[in-house]
């Protein structure tokens, strides 16, 4: 029973039949992966009822709507002013304290180690749309009052300007949206990437691409470093094509919290050995 390992309304990974709208697209398919067996890094999700109370309990979605609605959703310095306004006012709301002991109990179950406080929307990860990259995370959380914060900032990134915009240009009602927090233990990865199941360029199934680069995936994730890309096919089990990236930038966790970016200096090397590159695949 999950209840017994973290407080509610806290959400371990091993739970079953848990809803969509509970936990977000993010906070699902990592519930999938941890049910089908997959090494999912320890954690647990912090639903989206806890945003909902956040938001009720602090009386923004009147401030939200007077916002929006003096707002021109068309224009994109409105809709980073719209987003500033919004977010200062989530910066100032209080946390319930029963949410605050939760979250910082259910830190504790995971020995206080680093964690990785990522968002999960009810609106990302949709057949028919994509919201990658619309809400924050916050990577090597290192105290309970980091975390707090973070959970917080969290919640104000479903008002960033690109998700007010898409939301609106997509008619999908802002009321609507609601978003969890994962928190989990932070891995201090030597190398990370992404992998695609099919080759996102081609549309081949029978070709696993993946994208990797020395240190935390943000670098690559968000635009600051050139890769490496390797192809597998899948039907002959070899790798099929690489290019090696230039890899200038490399991301990690400080021991006092929080991240820093370096140059690499090792551009020429290939940053993921085929022997890991084909287990991966």
């Amino acid at each position: 029973d999950y209840q017994a390992q973290y407080p509610p309304p806290l959400i371990s990974f091993d739970t079953p039949n848990v809803t969509f709208d509970s936990v977000g697209g993010k906070g699902a398919n990592l519930l999938k992966l941890t049910l089908a067996g997959f090494a999912v890094p320890e954690g647990f999700i912090i639903p989206t009822s806890a945003y909902r109370q956040f938001v009720e309990h602090n009386r923004l979605a009147e401030q939200i709507r007077a916002i929006l609605k003096n707002a021109d959703l068309g224009s994109p310095e409105s809709l980073d002013s719209a987003s500033s306004q919004i977010r200062a006012a989530f910066s100032t709301g209080q946390v319930s304290p029963e949410l605050r002991q939760a979250i910082e109990a259910g830190w504790q179950t995971l020995e206080t180690k680093p964690a990785a406080v990522r968002s999960s929307a009810t609106t990302e990860d949709l057949p028919d749309m994509s919201f990658a990259g619309q809400q924050d995370t916050f990577l090597n959380v290192t105290t309970a009052g980091a975390l707090i914060d973070s959970v917080v900032k969290c919640w104000s990134s479903l008002w960033t300007a690109r998700a007010i915009g898409y939301r609106a240009r997509n008619q999908i009602a802002h009321a609507e949206a609601a978003l969890s927090v994962i928190v989990q233990i932070m891995v201090q990865s030597e190398v990370s990437g992404v992998l695609f199941t099919a080759n996102p360029l081609t549309g081949l199934r029978r070709e696993v691409v993946i994208d990797a680069a020395y240190g935390l995936g943000e670098a690559l994730v968000s635009g600051q470093v050139e890769p490496d890309h390797y192809v597998v096919d899948t039907e002959t089990g070899q790798i099929s094509a690489k290019t090696i990236g230039a890899k200038s930038v490399v991301i990690s966790g400080k021991t006092e919290g929080g991240v820093q970016t370096e140059e690499a200096g090792r551009s020429e090397a290939q940053a993921l050995p085929d022997e890991a590159i084909l287990r991966a695949a």
